[in-house]
């Protein structure tokens, strides 16, 4: 049987952790172990945020379309059960959109409800 050297392999991964620690500080950009360590926490915590992004941003919608309608003399709560009840397909994306940025096509929008 052949013989089988390894230390390609070993290296190659090696190599592969030390790449995705770029940047990192001390010990972690050049020490295997601690390299290892920093990527999985890095990792888990990439996936965390990734979720609070989308949370905060859903929260930022609410803020949006509150305020927006609030000008208007509606409680947020009414405006969506309104838009609920008229089959109006506008998510809150879109709305808060409108409140923010074309505010004269938000009351539109409100004027429909009533």
């Amino acid at each position: 049987m052949s013989r089988v050297k390894r230390g390609t392999t070993s290296l190659k991964r090696r190599r592969n952790i030390l790449k995705q620690v770029k940047g990192y500080r001390f010990g972690r950009s050049t020490k295997e172990r601690m390299a290892k360590d920093a990527i999985s926490h890095a990792g888990s915590h990439a996936f965390r945020d990734r979720k609070t992004k989308k949370r905060l941003a859903r929260n930022v919608w609410t803020l949006r379309i509150n305020a927006g309608s609030r000008a208007a003399g509606v409680s947020y709560s009414k405006l969506i059960g309104s838009l609920k009840k008229a089959n109006i397909g506008l998510d809150r994306k879109v709305l808060a959109a409108l409140a923010k940025d074309h505010p004269e096509i938000f009351e539109r929008v409100l004027k429909q409800l009533s």
